[in-house]
């Protein structure tokens, strides 16, 4: 099979399109002919030797954890598809994967039904963020009437995590520049603050859940909006550690990692296919073309999330 594989650690230039044996299952396992995959700033990390590079092991491997695809095969004990079916997920996360290729071989439960009124493109751009968005709410327990603030709302995990906070009735307050604004609130945000023109600690106070996605400064500062009781879920990993400053003013950290999770997918599509969430995908790029797609990630900038297309045929 066709596949984007990297030798050595390094920049995008390391990524470079080759052929190697095609997987098999084994039990439990479903082998999918990926038509689209995904691509995430933590990919590039990882490529890079940074990120969970120690989790996935030393080169060579094929970067990549979001796919959506045709299942072509079954393992032995499989019960939950057939060939035929069209399945998106988030394999293996955080360890290797290879989704920048024609084919993987995944446990059937890191799968769900890919959303009915979507096609492939952008329900490869949904697992890694959309858990993330969904598992980070879903631990904080968001309720009707609790205000939640959401930094960096209009990135890919964030612009997620605002509708899912707002479909449980929470009042959403996202942080963004001034251009990204009515984005937001197309998708249901109630409240938007410009970080560059302002200090959110300024415009925003007594709310029930931070969710932080930018980190450093931002992380110790969101303290100063929550009262106590409150909950600062942070989701980069680093320093600041928040957890000392907090506990003194009665407040709770709890970071989380995105995990694979075929019950959130399938919540996920069901959104989707409510018209309850919608992923922004603001561009396509051919398979061959993953080291492009990396260098431009990494320029910064871009707004939504970049789909490989491994088969232009049944992309959609």
């Amino acid at each position: 099979m066709r596949a984007i594989q990297q030798d050595r650690y390094g920049g995008p230039e390391v990524l470079r399109l080759t052929e190697v044996p095609d997987p098999e299952p084994i039990p439990t396992e479903v082998l999918v002919r990926i038509v689209a995959a995904g691509v995430n700033p933590i990919d590039g990390k990882t490529r890079s030797g940074g990120g969970f590079a120690p989790v996935v092991g030393p080169p060579p491997f094929i970067p990549g954890w979001d796919l959506s695809g045709v299942v072509a095969e079954t393992g032995y004990g499989v019960t939950r598809f057939r060939p035929g079916d069209e399945v998106y997920g988030l394999a293996f996360f955080p360890r290797r994967a290879g989704t920048y290729a024609e084919y993987i071989s995944v446990p059937s439960r890191q799968l769900a039904r890919k959303p009915a009124t979507v096609g492939h493109v952008p329900a490869a751009a949904l697992p890694l963020v959309g858990l993330t968005a969904w598992q980070l709410v879903e631990a904080a327990d968001v309720r009707p009437g609790q205000r939640v603030l959401i930094h960096a709302a209009a990135g890919g995990v964030g612009h997620l995590a605002v509708q899912i906070a707002k479909a449980r009735g929470a009042y959403v307050i996202g942080t963004a520049r001034t251009e990204r604004h009515a984005f937001l609130r197309e998708l249901g945000a109630d409240e938007t603050v410009d970080y560059t023109t302002i200090r959110f600690e300024d415009a925003v106070d007594q709310v029930d859940v931070v969710v932080d996605l930018v980190g450093g400064d931002t992380r110790l500062r969101s303290l100063d909006v929550l009262g106590r009781g409150g909950l600062l879920i942070p989701v980069p990993r680093g320093e600041p550690d928040p957890t000392g400053p907090a506990a003194k003013r009665g407040i709770r950290v709890l970071p989380i990692i995105v995990e694979p999770d075929h019950v959130g997918l399938a919540g996920l599509a069901a959104m989707v296919d409510a018209g309850a969430l919608r992923v922004s995908v603001t561009a396509t790029r051919p398979l061959a073309e993953a080291a492009d797609v990396h260098r431009a990630m990494e320029a910064g900038g871009a707004v939504g999330k970049t789909v490989l297309v491994v088969d232009p045929a049944q992309a959609g």
